[in-house]
């Protein structure tokens, strides 16, 4: 099988901001981004896990990919 050049890559471990790609409050909660929205710290692992950080609690966590496909992220 050969791979998509494209096909997008799990978020590499680091710091990060992660900015909603919804832009109303309601968008961000009908696909469970309400906690983030409109921006949160982050930190990935690089494999599995990114965990979501507001005021220094943890608030939210999915997989790298998915975070890398669904938010836009900035190096903190």
């Amino acid at each position: 099988m050969k791979l998509d050049p494209e096909a997008p890559t799990a978020l590499p471990p680091g710091h990060y901001w992660a900015t909603c790609r919804e832009r109303t409050p309601m968008q961000a909660l009908a696909k469970d981004h309400a906690a983030l929205f409109p921006q949160a710290r982050c930190v990935s692992d690089g494999k599995r896990v990114v965990v979501f950080y507001r005021d220094g609690n943890e608030i939210w966590a999915c997989n790298a990919l998915y975070a890398a496909v669904n938010f836009d992220i900035q190096p903190a």
